[in-house]
């Protein structure tokens, strides 16, 4: 009898596909394979988001699509987990009564018996923990990518803003020993990880939970030590918990990459006040302008939120100020979702939609020219780059090849005359910028083969996941360090 396979589908922040990377994990520990992406899986996990109203609609959407997939195909199972699971509980089951499992936020580690006694008991199993069972960073764990992993090093959340319904769903912030997480990552650099990205809901206030507020630059230094690991990133801090001697530790840890996202939600001290953000403009001005004095090459990103309740036109432009004064690399930009459970749905003063649209479409085109006019500062220079794997999508029709310089910006460059795997760094010349990307025309002046490409080639040649019929679901991809823009949980 042929393994199970099994497909797990991500929504939502980078959180949520740490988290997939352990369902991937606990899966194939339980004897299930992956399947293949032209293949029908036996077991298809939707790992969720509960912040903006689309990932409802897209969840919902998908499970409608699979519904006849399912009828059609004799025990096939289908699960749905993360934060809006944790928040809809039984009302998944409701909606879609083909679902066979529906667990949270806190029991990851019970998905392979909650899919077998669904399948013994025929019937749905909803298990839903108040408080974390086991850190996820403990569970077995498939990591997509074999050159960048995520490094998990706190759970939860103590901030209460506003708009925001995660910390209600992960809980308060619990951290995870030093010890642990530099074992964690010393374990990755021997199997050829090359860079880690830390992860936390608020990654900045690592510490709180174990008594020391220096223990985040503590540990950044740290991971300087460790010979091998090239690339150390970190998302996503706050503002109130970012501190001197965390940009000390950037500076001065040659493997920190001078790489910053750090959420604004708001330009406006009055909104910032409604959303129970605890700093105002001057404030995070004055952190960016200390980044900026440390570390002038730093590419700093953002979060915002456009069309908050109660935001005037006055507060908009407080944001349009901010943006040109701070002049991100990138900005993620969201219009404002009204979500249940948050206080700020509650609020009045709720914006027309067509006012939200007309300010988001002058702010999106703001930052469109900052980040254009900051990557043409780019050219000229040289850059080393860490060759990725799917970053560029018209890479076979180019012959070029795509990767992340060190401020994580995005670069696609001619194909060398020598091979060059995902995971090997090439040394290029930026000789073209875009808004979104830098290009580098002219041959590569130098390739560097590296153990994350042997890890690579390696994992390239294990044995391939079984074929099936195709099921047009989408599927996670290799971790990149900065947010992806429908991927930020905005409660940063």
């Amino acid at each position: 009898m042929s393994a199970r396979t099994y497909q797990v589908v991500t929504y939502g922040c980078q959180m949520n596909v740490h988290d997939s990377e352990r369902l991937s994990g606990l899966l194939e520990d339980a004897g299930y394979v992956k399947a293949a992406q032209d293949g029908s899986p036996d077991v298809v996990v939707f790992n969720t988001c509960a912040v903006r109203e689309n990932a409802d609609n897209r969840l919902y959407g998908n499970l409608g699509r699979l519904a006849p997939v399912k009828a059609g195909q004799k025990g096939m199972q289908i699960a749905v987990g993360g934060c809006l699971a944790q928040k809809d509980r039984d009302t998944i089951v409701r909606k879609a009564p083909w679902v066979d499992v529906v667990f949270g936020t806190h029991n990851i580690g019970h998905l392979p018996a909650l899919l077998e006694r669904a399948r013994v008991e025929s019937e749905a199993q909803v298990e839903i923990l108040e408080s974390l069972e086991t850190f996820p960073s403990t569970l077995p764990t498939r990591r997509e990518s074999a050159y960048a992993a995520w490094v998990a090093i706190s759970v939860g959340c103590n901030n209460t803003c506003t708009f925001c319904i995660v910390p209600a769903l992960r809980g308060k912030e619990k951290d995870r020993r030093p010890g642990d997480i530099l074992a964690e990552v010393e374990a990755l650099v021997a199997e050829g990880v090359v860079e880690v990205t830390l992860l936390g809901q608020n990654v900045n206030a690592y510490g709180s939970d174990i008594g020391d507020r220096e223990a985040f630059s503590k540990l950044l230094r740290a991971c300087g030590r460790i010979d091998g690991l090239e690339r150390v990133r970190f998302t996503s801090p706050h503002p109130r918990d970012f501190t001197d001697d965390v940009i000390a530790a950037m500076a001065e840890t040659p493997n920190v990459m001078h790489q910053l996202h750090m959420p604004l939600q708001s330009g406006s001290d009055a909104v910032l006040r409604a959303m129970r953000r605890s700093y105002r403009q001057d404030r995070y001005l004055g952190i960016i302008e200390k980044v900026r004095a440390a570390m002038p090459d730093a590419a700093i990103s953002t979060d915002i939120i456009v069309g908050f309740p109660g935001e005037t036109e006055e507060d908009f432009e407080q944001t349009l100020h901010v943006v040109r004064e701070a002049r991100f690399a990138q900005a993620y930009t969201f219009q404002y979702s009204k979500r249940p459970g948050t206080p700020a749905a509650e609020m009045d003063g709720q914006i027309p939609k067509q006012v939200v649209q007309a300010r988001y479409e002058r702010l999106v085109a703001l930052q469109e020219e900052i980040s254009w006019s900051e990557n043409k500062k780019q050219v000229g220079r040289t850059l080393e780059v860490l060759v990725a794997e799917g970053e560029g999508r018209k890479d076979d029709r180019t012959d070029r090849l795509s990767g992340r310089a060190p401020d994580n910006r995005l670069v696609h460059f001619s194909r060398p005359a020598e091979p060059v795997r995902p995971g090997d760094v090439v040394t290029v010349d930026i000789s073209y910028a875009a808004p979104h990307h830098l290009l580098a025309e002219g041959p590569t002046l130098a390739v560097r083969r590296t153990p994350a490409g042997d890890a690579w080639e390696r994992r390239r040649a294990a044995p391939a996941a079984p074929t099936g019929v195709m099921l047009g679901l989408p599927t996670i991809g290799a971790p990149a360090p900065q947010p992806a823009p429908t991927g930020g949980c905005g409660c940063d």
